[in-house]
């Protein structure tokens, strides 16, 4: 089989799995009504305090307005909650609640589960290897324009 196709199917199932996997791991019991996009708005707000919404939506690569959508939602579901800044009113800030802070820490788990058991076959030298080329392929789709 042609190497590129290869590579196209392993990305497109890794992405997919990975996705599945974290999906059932934290979108369950009380919050089960959470989706993995707001888990990932959840992950980029952290338990540092307040971020504004343009922070937020530049680090997830998205639109103020598409951020405003889960936010929304997120403040429906007790996830986060939103205030206007002192500084400048005009400016909204965000921060977890905390169910929103134990929802962070399941998905911060998961993750450290899933690395852990990537790597615990691989040598020294093969995880080295591994992170390298993760990182390209993170830089290629981080300078990536369609």
């Amino acid at each position: 089989m042609d190497v590129r196709i290869s590579i196209n199917q392993v990305l497109v199932r890794l992405f997919r799995r990975i996705n599945s996997l974290e999906e059932k791991a934290i979108c369950r019991d009380r919050f089960k009504n959470i989706t993995l996009n707001e888990i990932h708005v959840i992950e980029v707000i952290g338990d540092e305090g307040h971020k504004s919404m343009t922070q937020i939506a530049k680090a997830l690569d998205v639109t103020t307005g598409t951020l405003t959508i889960s936010v929304n939602s997120l403040v429906r579901k007790g996830m986060v909650s939103r205030v206007r800044s002192e500084e400048d009113r005009r400016v909204v800030l965000v921060s977890l609640t905390d169910a929103g802070r134990e929802l962070n820490l399941r998905h911060t788990h998961f993750h450290e589960k899933m690395i852990d058991e990537i790597t615990k076959d691989l040598n020294e030298e093969e995880q080295q290897t591994l992170a390298g080329a993760l990182v390209k392929l993170n830089d290629f789709f981080s300078s990536y324009e369609v």
